[in-house]
């Protein structure tokens, strides 16, 4: 769906789509390793901007936003992949968010390295 880039020494999104879409799981990834998981009932640019401009108390987007910059800084490039919901799932009357669903299994297999304290 995209891809991260150094703009003017922060780090900034740049998505080819899905920019306005909503209940997406998205992930960070590096020379095919999955770094980090995550999903948003944002818009996903919303959502990104967090980790480009991190407020004082937002802990998982000040830490995304320093290993980005810090990989970035290095020359690798990190991709953002997507999947958002298409609002078809249902139990019955209610409607079953992939995102939610899929996050915490995927993050418990793949047990990506930015996902969890920073150490």
């Amino acid at each position: 769906m995209g891809e991260w880039k150094i703009i003017n020494e922060d780090v900034s999104p740049n998505l080819f789509s899905h920019a306005n879409s909503a209940n997406i799981l998205y992930a960070f990834i590096s020379d095919s390793e999955v770094l980090y998981v995550g999903k948003t009932t944002q818009t996903l640019q919303k959502r990104l901007y967090g980790y480009k401009k991190p407020g004082q108390t937002q802990i998982t987007n000040i830490k995304g936003n320093k290993l980005l910059k810090e990989l970035l800084a290095k020359g690798k490039s990190v991709n953002i992949y997507a999947l958002p919901d298409d609002g078809l799932h249902h139990i019955g009357a209610f409607h079953l968010n992939l995102a939610a669903g899929l996050e915490d299994s995927i993050i418990a297999t793949i047990k990506p390295k930015w996902n969890g304290t920073l150490k």
